[in-house]
């Protein structure tokens, strides 16, 4: 698959994509006879994959060492295994503490919507809970 079909097919530009291959994220795409890149198919996992670990905010330097410890083989697996596990917890603590923010938005806009509830309320009917000012004589008092 060629560059540009790679491109279309992760939604990266051809510049990431060949950047990532630069500093060793992808492995090295075969050349055609006109020196073209031709990646094969099953790369798209392994981008799909690195773009979870992007959205979920690893930085390239733990993708960097994860894609390392992928290239040695099986017998990195528990070390991979580890570095997801840390992962994970940070995503949890992450997913956890927007948890909380989203649930002050929702308490923020609820209060908002009961405002304007309140203030739709108002407007649509006269208001009988106060009889109107009188005007009185001045000295007057009322007990």
């Amino acid at each position: 698959m060629k560059i540009g079909d790679l491109a279309k097919r992760t939604g990266l530009s051809t510049h990431t994509l060949r950047y990532y291959e630069r500093i060793g994220l992808l492995p090295y795409a075969d050349r055609d006879r006109s020196g073209q890149r031709d990646f094969d198919a099953s790369i798209l996992t392994w981008i799909e994959f690195l773009g979870r670990l992007k959205t979920t905010g690893m930085p390239i330097r733990d993708m960097l060492r994860y894609a390392a410890l992928r290239d040695e083989g099986e017998v990195t697996g528990p070390a991979r295994r580890q570095m997801l596990e840390i992962h994970r917890e940070q995503v949890r603590t992450q997913i956890a503490e927007l948890q909380e923010c989203l649930l002050v938005l929702d308490t923020k806009i609820a209060g908002y919507a009961g405002g304007e509830q309140r203030t739709k309320e108002n407007d649509a009917r006269p208001n009988t809970s106060r009889k109107p000012l009188r005007s009185r004589p001045a000295g007057s008092v009322t007990h």
